[in-house]
Order: structure tokens, then C-alpha cells, then sequence
């Protein structure tokens, strides 16, 4: 929507989640599609996304050869960025089902599957290690990670979190987390409350609620507890100015959700 609908030049150039998926031609029809009314949330998801492939892009220059995605759904970064993911090796961590179905779609549409790039499907359900299910796919705890989690942790519980911390936490020194967090209703901006309150709503209904909420001090000192001794907060209003800052002729990002940046 950000690239049908939005200015450019866009902060994210990404049309291959909807090719994956081929929605029906009035997709743009859906109330939680209405350009105007989401147009805050596309674009605090959109400049949440370009940080995290500006972040990755940054330690691949680094040297960092291993991108964990937690919750991947349809990350686009391995069909979009081949010159840059091909240098890596990219785990794609989620639930078979959908792992299942983003392998046949790659597939049908002629992306493929390359050796470097590894779906790992793990059944949360049936309680299956997502540590234990990504050594076994090649990931090689002693190298340099990436390790990034995006719109999750709201759905989690608070041990569910700090044990992935706590995860993280025992890699190689250098390995970097890159996680968001849902704020507290209470710090949200004003004009954006009652967007959160919908989103939430929505969530329950779907039978996903947001069950986890945290403030930046919270999270940083779960970082810390867990292992991980280099942390910052990056505001939801930091990422709108670095990638929406100045312009008059797009959407403002809503607030609600920041991210922890830990490393080893």
C-alpha cells in the first residue's frame, strides 16, 4: 500500500509480499486497507522495516554472515535484496503451516529456494524448540548473528520474551537482537490511542491478543538481566524523523511501538 498509495520516494520499495499472496483485485476495498485511516500505522510499519534492513545491510559490511528472523511471515528481504541476503544465511523462523505455503508460492512465482536461505518450521503449539529446530536447519551458534523480532513480543508472555533474550544472550560475542515492543497505552501520543485500542481489539477478536506490554526502561532491563550488556532504545518518533522527517507529503507514523537494539 505505501508504494501504491504513498509519494515517493518511498522509504521501503516492497511488492513482493503481494505478489505472494495474490489477493482478490479489491483488497484495497477492506476497511483495514482504507489508505487514509491506516496511513499512520503503514508508515510506522514501513520506517520499522527499512531500520531493520538498514540494520542488517549495516553488519552484513561487518562481517556478519547468519540473519535470523523470528516470526517471519512474508519477509521480503531474501527476494528483495538477493545482492546483499545471498552473502548470508537467512533463517526464516515460523509456524509449518505458513513456512509450508511460502515455500510452494517462492516456488510458483520463480524466486525459488536457495541454499542459502532456510524456512525453519516450528510448531509452538506442540511446544517445539525454535532454539533446538534452528541448529538443526545449520545455524551455527559460535559465528556472528543477526537476530530480529518484529511485531511478536506483544503477542508473548513475558517469559516467552526473556527466554529468547536469554537465548540471544548465549551467542557469539557481537551477535546483535533487534526487537520490537508494544508501549504502554498510557505513553502513547493522543491522536494515536484509539488506533492501538482498535488494532488491540482486532487482535482479540482474531484470536491473537496483544497480551504484553513494556516500557523502554522495562524492556532495556530485561535485556540486561537476561545477558545482553550493550543496549539502546529507538523510539517509534526517532524512526519518523530519520525516514519521514521533513516531508509534507506523505503519512506520519503513528507511536506505539519502539525497538530494543541489544549486542553482545
Amino acid at each position: 500500500m505505501h508504494v501504491q498509495v504513498d509519494p515517493p520516494p518511498h522509504v521501503l520499495d516492497d511488492e513482493v509480499g503481494l505478489r505472494l499472496l495474490a489477493p482478490d483485485t479489491n483488497w484495497r476495498s477492506r476497511p483495514d486497507m482504507d489508505p487514509e485511516s491506516t496511513s499512520g500505522f503503514r508508515a510506522a510499519i514501513v520506517d520499522r522495516a527499512r531500520f531493520i534492513e538498514d540494520l542488517v545491510i549495516e553488519q552484513a559490511k561487518l562481517g556478519v554472515t547468519q540473519y535470523v528472523i523470528l516470526g517471519a511471515g512474508l519477509d521480503t528481504f531474501a527476494q528483495r535484496r538477493p545482492e546483499v541476503a545471498a552473502k548470508l544465511h537467512v533463517f526464516e523462523v515460523d509456524q509449518p503451516g505458513p513456512q509450508a505455503w511460502k515455500r510452494r508460492r517462492l516456488l510458483e512465482l520463480g524466486y525459488g529456494v536457495p541454499d542459502w536461505l532456510h524456512l525453519v518450521p516450528v510448531d509452538f503449539e506442540a511446544r517445539e524448540s525454535w532454539w533446538n529446530k534452528l541448529s538443526d536447519t545449520g545455524f551455527d551458534p559460535t559465528r556472528l548473528a543477526v537476530v530480529v523480532s518484529t511485531g511478536v513480543s506483544h503477542y508473548l508472555t513475558r517469559e516467552a520474551t526473556v527466554a529468547t533474550l536469554r537465548q540471544v544472550a548465549g551467542l557469539a560475542e557481537g551477535t546483535t537482537l533487534a526487537m520490537t515492543f508494544l508501549l504502554p497505552t498510557a505513553l502513547v501520543d493522543d491522536s494515536d490511542r484509539s488506533g492501538l485500542e482498535t488494532s488491540e481489539q482486532g487482535a482479540k477478536a482474531a484470536g491473537t491478543p496483544f497480551v504484553s506490554f513494556y516500557t523502554p526502561a522495562e524492556m532495556v532491563s530485561l535485556a540486561h538481566e537476561a545477558g545482553l550488556g550493550s543496549t539502546r532504545h529507538v523510539s517509534g518518533a526517532s524512526l519518523a524523523e530519520r525516514y519521514f522527517g521533513g516531508r509534507t507529503d506523505g503519512p506520519r507514523p503513528s507511536t506505539g511501538e519502539d525497538i530494543l537494539v541489544a549486542s553482545l
